[in-house]
């Protein structure tokens, strides 16, 4: 016998969102799947919340900096929360739908017990949605993976940094500390 996965569109995820059905649960909608998301640590909530900060500093009025909301990738029916997602500042557009891919310049996650499917499952679904750069904090290994040109629902170029600076694809006048990223 063969076990079939019902997968949920964006307009079943919304409604039960609308009708209170996911309340209290910790969720998100990938490729069509509804996956519980993995509560964040002391580490990794201070960490994030600190590279927000600084990324408004950086950026200014240049971008939005959107702090563990919700992007919707129409293609692949999913609504990730990413920990970062650095996106066009459309602030009333967001009030009536979330950022799609073509308002978002890059997305970072924090990982720790997430990585494997920050690596695998979330990296191939923003490529194939054609999200131009990727970043992955790991606070395992202590480093940042940078993820770009996206090419058959994938990346092609993958860089990973444990120091330094580095630039980002939409803001190339702009330099990021990495040990900013890491440390805070």
């Amino acid at each position: 016998m063969t076990v079939t996965t019902a997968k949920w569109s964006l307009e079943d995820y919304h409604r039960m969102i609308s009708v209170g059905l996911l309340v209290g649960r910790h969720v998100e909608l990938l490729n069509g799947e509804i996956i519980n998301m993995a509560p964040e640590g002391p580490e990794h909530a201070q960490l994030s919340t600190d590279a927000a900060d600084y990324l408004r500093e950086l950026l200014g009025q240049q971008a939005l900096v959107r702090d563990a909301k919700p992007i919707t990738l129409p293609e692949s029916s999913s609504e990730p929360e990413p920990d970062l997602a650095v996106v066009e500042p459309r602030r009333v557009e967001y009030r009536t739908r979330h950022p799609y891919p073509e308002n978002i310049f890059w997305l970072i996650e924090y990982a720790n017990s997430s990585l494997s499917k920050d690596l695998d499952a979330k990296r191939k679904t923003y490529a194939a949605a054609a999200i131009k750069e990727y970043w992955i904090v790991d606070l395992k290994h202590r480093q940042v993976k940078i993820f770009r040109e996206q090419v058959e629902g994938d990346y092609r170029c993958e860089l990973t940094l444990t120091d330094g600076e580095i630039s980002p694809l939409a803001f190339p006048e702009i330099t990021v500390s990495v040990q900013r990223l890491l440390e805070g």
